[in-house]
């Protein structure tokens, strides 16, 4: 009698379905914040995960410019970017961008944690932030994601 063999299952497109979750991010510690949206957006919280697949949904975040900091991070932390030109290093801390891009505090860390590839950038395309607490995503319907019971 010949073994049976298990085969590896493999999401197709049609099986994938996308839902929609918003996160308020007020005193929420930014890096358990960004851990956490960053497995949704991959999918591991679904049965079908694949890493090959995006199979994640998206996440809105709310109220960014008060998410939490730890420490000294508010002064010492530096962002850096480079326009591409000789001396075109600018450095900023967390509070200058806080203060002028709230989103991007946020849509940084996860950035850090998504794969660096094609595959994470399209992930990091279902990432929506917002500095305030509204978001124009009321059609889709976005069930609330409380972040402090997830990690729990």
């Amino acid at each position: 009698m010949k073994p049976k063999l298990q085969k590896t299952y493999s999401p197709k497109p049609g099986d994938l379905s996308h839902d929609w979750f918003v996160v308020d991010a007020a005193d929420i510690p930014l890096g358990r914040l960004a851990s956490n949206v960053a497995q949704i957006l991959r999918g591991k919280h679904k049965p079908t995960f694949a890493p090959h697949v995006d199979g994640g949904d998206y996440v809105i975040v709310v109220n960014a410019e008060k998410v939490a900091v730890t420490g000294r991070k508010e002064e010492e932390k530096v962002y850096y970017r480079h326009s591409g030109y000789p001396g075109g290093l600018r450095a900023s801390s967390l509070r200058q961008l806080r203060e002028t891009y709230p989103d991007r505090v946020i849509r940084n860390a996860v950035k850090g944690m998504l794969p660096k590839n094609r595959l994470g950038r399209q992930v990091l395309g279902k990432l929506k932030v917002y500095a305030g607490p509204d978001h124009p995503h009321a059609a889709q319907n976005p069930q609330l994601l409380d972040i402090r019971k997830v990690g729990a």
